[in-house]
């Protein structure tokens, strides 16, 4: 089994959770008393939201390259970022720790073929909706992504920040939640990608009718699948 390096505290309440699919998946696969052979360095939040507060989203890669490194000296055989947005850094990290990555848009991007979906909903923190680096690896696999109007982006951005990231998840936020995933189905969408990895605890299959990628699962899945070989 591969030693996992998990970067994670982006936020902590998803972190826990990875750790939960990944060593259920390696038990579900391997059985016993097998868990995951797993490092975790997380990440003080509040640092990195300063750093975006002062519009320097740069500034948070030598805090996600110095963990990366820590795990790499701690003998870990690949890296998992645990945040969609952390994938921003991926390409350049990958070179910089000489490790392998395991992607989450890669992963999802695969998940969705599996349906023979090719337009999906991203919904995720504004980087992860505006910035390229998430969309452009969905469009190599064919999957064209639509994602809300500014203010709607605003808004989800908003409750990522100041309510899941501080292990809030209510109702009010939910059905608002749900009436933008309406919109987007109105607008195409065949599925909607759940691009931050606390927004699969607020918005639950049950909830909607259009199909739900959750990348929390889906990403442990993968990095599962890597684990064991």
């Amino acid at each position: 089994m591969k030693k996992i390096g998990l970067i994670g505290g982006t936020g902590w309440v998803s972190t826990i959770e990875y750790y939960r699919f990944i060593n259920q998946g390696i038990n579900k696969k391997l059985g016993a008393l097998n868990s995951a052979h797993c490092l975790i360095y997380s990440l003080n939040y509040e640092e990195i939201d300063q750093l975006v507060k002062q519009d320097n989203i740069d500034g948070v890669y030598p805090m996600v390259l110095d963990a990366a490194k820590k795990l790499q000296s701690a003998d870990a055989d690949f890296i998992v970022l645990g945040a969609n947005t952390l994938h921003m850094f991926a390409d350049k990290l990958e070179t910089s720790v000489d490790l392998p990555i395991v992607h989450i848009a890669d992963a999802t991007a695969g998940v969705i073929k599996q349906k023979n979906f090719t337009k999906v909903g991203l919904l995720g923190t504004r980087f992860t909706m505006e910035m390229d680096f998430y969309s452009t690896r969905l469009k190599r696999a064919g999957i064209e992504t639509l994602t809300p109007e500014k203010p709607v982006r605003d808004y989800i951005h908003d409750k990522i920040i100041n309510e899941m990231l501080h292990d809030n998840f209510n109702d009010e936020t939910r059905e608002e939640f749900i009436s933008i995933i309406n919109d987007l189905e109105a607008k195409g969408a065949e599925g909607i990608v759940l691009g931050c990895t606390e927004i699969p605890l607020l918005v639950k299959q049950k909830d909607v009718k259009l199909p739900l990628f959750n990348t929390l699962e889906i990403h442990a899945d993968a990095v599962v699948d890597f684990a064991v070989g």
